[in-house]
């Protein structure tokens, strides 16, 4: 069958077993395959033989996000919850009593303890043999009681939330002030400098002198592109210092046949952007219509306990492109449903607005069902939405949701010349 393929704006014929051969089962391969048979193109998909810890040579239909990352996580993270939910319910006091009538008076009690954070790494550390990384934390057989958490970023902190909303003691190292911008307790400037193993468990040594024992470290300090294997530049595809594939603004590389999409590229590594790439390749493609992803306001969520997300600038990003004064919105509340259990755990909100054009820039929120409304809110920043769409809007009552159309008063204006006061 003959196909024409983009190549340098202009139509290229030529005669193949297949108009596509995809390279990786993940969501951007999968993604990219159906797409384009669906503009007609005949597909083939190829795949590492399944295995849910990856390697160069194991991985599997599906991808790290259905396999080993995003979505074994996220019910993870709904077990990890009920604990949380039953107390913020005041369901666990009434079982504590219906406990207690039925034990000879006895009650079998609650306790929680609080995790430390800290984090910088130096000196060598053998990985294999001593830590895990998050596609072994999906695969224990049994949950550690104690747990060392390196990294800052994602998988480290939703990790984190994991193992301490099931009841572990977790202790979490990361590099910079604060990981994901989030206010965890902290212990500056701290080092880890050994991990040995002794009868105990793992033990971790810090520039400090001081010591912990773990059932499990994790190294959560995130994932290169498995590119090693593919000799690439026999044919001239270039690639970078960590072996991610360059690619242009519509996802072809320097040879102009093959294309790549995906955490394989190296830009936003996020399955709904590398579904994003796959379409738009298709459509360049096969579907006679030149697109490019478009990579503003990409919204995320971090699925911790309690979750957060984001869609836009963040303030520190606003200040550094505006031209314009920053008007910051914010709101800080109590769930309705912790009035039941009296706890204590707040929702933050957060609109950043230019003062010029009223534009809303970015949008955050930490709190229950974070991501489910910012999903919502990113459609109105794509859409172009002003501060005054979001004061029009009515709100749904009574919700958390409703927060977002309800903040009048503004909590700051900041210039271009000055410094936030937050990095949310």
């Amino acid at each position: 069958m003959a196909r024409k393929m983009l190549k340098d704006g202009e139509g290229a014929e030529g005669s193949y077993d297949y108009d596509l051969f995809v390279i990786g089962a993940g969501s951007g391969g999968v993604r990219g395959s159906r797409t384009s048979a669906g503009f007609g193109a005949k597909v083939a998909i190829c795949e590492l033989p399944f295995h849910p810890i990856s390697s160069e040579w194991l991985g599997g239909h599906g991808g790290t996000c259905v396999i080993r990352g995003c979505v074994p996580k996220k019910i993870l993270v709904y077990g990890a919850s009920f604990r949380g939910e039953f107390e913020a319910s005041g369901l666990t006091v009434l079982c504590k009593k219906w406990i207690q009538s039925n034990s000879g008076g006895k009650s079998m009690g609650t306790s929680t303890t609080t995790g430390k954070s800290c984090w910088k790494t130096s000196g060598n550390i053998y990985l294999q043999e001593l830590a895990i990384t998050s596609d072994e934390a999906l695969s224990l057989e049994e949950l550690p009681k104690r747990a060392v958490i390196l990294g800052g970023g994602y998988i480290a902190v939703e990790f984190a939330s994991i193992w301490r909303g099931l009841g572990a003691e977790v202790d979490l190292f990361y590099r910079k002030e604060l990981p994901l911008s989030l206010k965890f307790i902290l212990t500056n400037s701290i080092y880890v400098n050994q991990l040995s193993k002794t009868a105990d468990g793992i033990k971790v040594v810090t520039d400090k002198g001081d010591e912990l024992i773990a059932d499990v470290v994790l190294f959560a300090t995130g994932r290169a592109p498995n590119s090693n294997r593919l000799n690439l530049e026999a044919v001239g595809v270039e690639v970078d210092h960590v072996g991610a594939i360059k690619v242009d603004e519509y996802s072809r590389t320097s040879v102009p046949n093959i294309w790549a999409v995906g955490d394989v590229t190296n830009r936003i590594n996020l399955t709904p952007v590398a579904l994003m790439e796959a379409t738009c390749f298709s459509k360049t493609v096969f579907g006679g219509q030149p697109i490019k992803p478009d990579y503003k306001d990409v919204p995320c969520a971090v699925f911790c306990i309690p979750p957060l997300s984001v869609v836009g600038l963040s303030e520190q990003e606003a200040l550094e492109e505006a031209k314009n004064d920053i008007l910051v919105y914010t709101s800080s509340f109590n769930p309705m449903k912790n009035s039941i259990s009296k706890r204590q755990e707040k929702s933050v909100m957060k609109l950043v607005v230019d003062a010029e054009t009223d534009k809303v820039l970015g949008a955050a929120m930490s709190g229950p069902d974070a991501a489910e409304i910012m999903q919502g809110i990113a459609v109105a920043l794509k859409a172009g939405a002003t501060k005054a769409t979001f004061d029009s809007t009515v709100g749904i009552h009574p919700s958390a949701a409703e927060e977002f159309v309800t903040m009048r008063t503004l909590t700051r204006r900041v210039s271009p010349a000055s410094k936030p006061k937050t990095n949310l």
